[in-house]
């Protein structure tokens, strides 16, 4: 679930250095982790690949992948949000690995759960609250 926390944060690493590449993961692996995933990857990439300052979209397979995709392009520096803060010191010994800020008041938990909340409510209510929003509709007219 892309929003402008995402969009801060690839902003922010892109100044960190030349070239800017992103993992997203595959629905395979977010399968793995546990997550449902609502956009294909294929989109979701092509999505990450018109963000300006991005110059390199990569799947991610796995969390083994990290090491080598660090070696294989070279990176001097892994970007993560600071809600993932100490889980990848391990990669020290390869880069520099520098944990983000979030963006305030912005969080994939909480849109997710308003979208839950939104999605349960039922077939009936909705059409009653359309019914009350034409009634009042009718009086200001």
């Amino acid at each position: 679930m892309f929003h402008i926390g995402h969009l801060n944060l690839l902003t922010r690493v892109k100044s960190l250095g030349d070239r800017l590449i992103v993992g997203v993961s595959t629905d395979e692996f977010n399968a793995l982790k546990g997550k449902k995933t609502l956009i294909p990857f294929d989109q979701r990439r092509q999505i990450v690949e018109a963000i300006r300052g991005v110059d390199l979209v990569i799947p991610e397979t796995d969390w083994e992948q990290k090491i080598s995709d660090i070696k294989k392009y070279e990176v001097d520096v892994f970007t993560m949000g600071n809600d993932w803060e100490g889980k990848f010191d391990f990669l020290k010994e390869y880069c520099d690995v520098v944990y983000l800020e979030r963006t305030d008041g912005i969080s994939t938990t909480e849109l997710k759960q308003s979208l839950k909340n939104f999605l349960s409510v039922s077939k009936e209510d909705v059409l009653k609250a359309f019914e009350i929003l034409g009634a009042l509709r009718k009086d200001f007219e």
